[in-house]
């Protein structure tokens, strides 16, 4: 009696386990399809970025090690020499106007948009939602047609001009129009919403009980903002500043129509090779020249970043 009994229950033990493993295989068939869920969901993703960022940027970089033709074209020939070419000390001089610009823009994009955008960030939510569509506005219309615009405005017998005269604060016209002061105009207008945007995101996240306490234990108004406001928003600071400044090396348009033929940048210099000269190569190796000027950026932030969110944990 008990050898048939043990046998079956020996049989039983080895169907549960048999049936155990076909679940675990069933669970883990049914994991492995979920698996293909995001993959499909990513894939539209993965070819823009494939086909519209990558390849694109990959041709660059094999232009830029190739030669320019007798006639424009390219010859494919290994060559170092449009690298070598960047050192040339008229190239120099472009690319220092071009860091000048994208400073000074950035620096009064930041004084300019740093109190909008605390202003923005503390008003009643019914002002700080207009005020935000304010900003967004400009972003409705094309960016050509408002530096037209200010053409009109900034042009010596442009209404900029016609008004001071006839209110007696000047007596000839100010030449605000194709030179550098033209150039900032432009570029100040046309990225200031990338200032504020990142700013009034990183103040408006700032913990007002910090700035309670520090006055309870009597810290002034200034140093309330040096000690704290200044630091925690040093983030949205140093994202609208990349915001801003990038752009900046990369924008044509504006020195061409608002600082004319008297400002070249290396945006202008990039334009002109690939359109005027037709020395593709050197154009590309140009542009490799900006994406490393970006990566270097970027990278900076991300340290930056990294740090802040470290002091954050050691200060929780």
């Amino acid at each position: 009696m008990n050898e048939p009994m043990i046998a079956s229950a020996g049989m039983e033990e080895q169907a549960a386990l048999a049936q155990e493993r076909e679940l675990a295989a069933g669970a883990a068939g049914k994991r492995k399809r979920r698996d293909w869920g995001p993959l499909w969901t990513l894939s539209p993703v993965f070819f823009w970025m494939i086909c519209f960022v990558a390849a694109p940027l990959a041709i660059i970089v094999l232009v830029s090690f190739f030669t320019r033709g007798l006639y424009g074209g390219i010859d494919y020939l290994f060559t170092l020499e449009n690298y070598v070419r960047m050192f040339n000390p008229l190239y120099f001089k472009i690319l220092g106007s071009s860091l000048s610009v994208s400073f000074f823009t950035t620096l009064f994009c930041l004084l300019l948009g740093y109190p909008f955008a605390y202003f923005v960030a503390r008003a009643p939510q019914k002002i700080r939602s207009i005020l935000l569509m304010l900003i967004i506005i400009p972003f409705w219309s094309n960016s050509l047609v408002r530096t037209y615009a200010w053409i009109v405005l900034l042009r010596t017998e442009g209404i900029i001009n016609t008004v001071l005269i006839q209110l007696g604060l000047i007596t000839e016209p100010l030449k605000l129009l194709y030179n550098e002061t033209g150039v900032l105009i432009g570029m100040v207008y046309t990225l200031f919403p990338f200032m504020v945007l990142p700013l009034y995101t990183s103040i408006e996240k700032l913990n007002p009980s910090l700035l309670e306490a520090a006055s309870d234990l009597g810290a002034v108004a200034w140093k309330r903002f040096v000690r704290i406001t200044l630091p925690l928003t040093m983030p949205g600071i140093v994202a609208g500043s990349i915001l801003v400044f990038i752009p900046t090396l990369g924008y044509f348009f504006i020195p061409d129509l608002m600082g004319g033929s008297k400002t070249m940048l290396i945006s202008n210099l990039i334009k002109n090779q690939f359109l005027t000269a037709r020395d593709w190569p050197f154009g590309s190796a140009l542009s490799i020249l900006l994406i490393l000027l970006t990566l270097v950026l970027i990278g900076f932030y991300m340290r930056l970043a990294r740090s802040q969110s470290d002091m954050e944990v050691f200060g929780a």
